[in-house]
């Protein structure tokens, strides 16, 4: 089973990711997702799942965390806005003690942590806000006895030149 993880896209999605990611089992985007985003990844996947991150409307109505039952455990998804960064890890880790692994958003930037139970997992920004080292999405191969992530980023698109006048 392939889950793609996507992250703080603030309205806008980087049409690479858009089409790396499309035909996956499942898509979780971590929050920070903002107008439009999710009518945009409805047709990638099979199966989309949404946390509310801090930029998020409350209204949005998706929830602030969600557990996945996968094959081979669960996977929590979670913004990560709620603790401050020195403690982040630390509590989602405390948050989610059951998981095979935990997805989060919020620093921007990639993490994959899977030397330390659950496994901590952030994909970095998949749009133009604050996309450390280019945008990026992770796949995560879950099967009953073995779990596997792929960490991808691409090459920050150059940003466009405003017209004087």
């Amino acid at each position: 089973m392939r889950i793609a993880l996507i992250a703080d896209t603030h309205g806008y999605l980087d049409p690479r990711i858009a089409d790396a990611i499309r035909g996956a089992d499942i898509l979780v985007h971590a929050g920070d997702v903002g107008a439009g985003i999710e009518a945009e990844i409805a047709p990638l996947a099979a199966r989309i799942v949404i946390v509310q991150g801090n930029n998020d409307p409350a209204d949005s109505g998706w929830p602030n965390s969600e557990v996945l039952a996968l094959p081979g455990g669960d996977l929590a998804v979670m913004h990560g806005h709620q603790w401050p960064a020195k403690t982040r890890h630390r509590k989602l880790r405390e948050q989610f003690p059951d998981a095979r692994a935990i997805v989060c958003g919020h620093s921007h930037r990639r993490v994959q942590q899977s030397d330390e139970n659950p496994w901590l997992l952030n994909p970095g920004a998949a749009g133009r806000t604050r996309a450390y080292g280019g945008p990026g999405w992770m796949d995560l191969f879950a099967e009953a006895g073995q779990w596997r992530v792929r960490s991808e980023s691409l090459e920050p698109q150059p940003r466009r030149r405003r017209k004087p006048g």
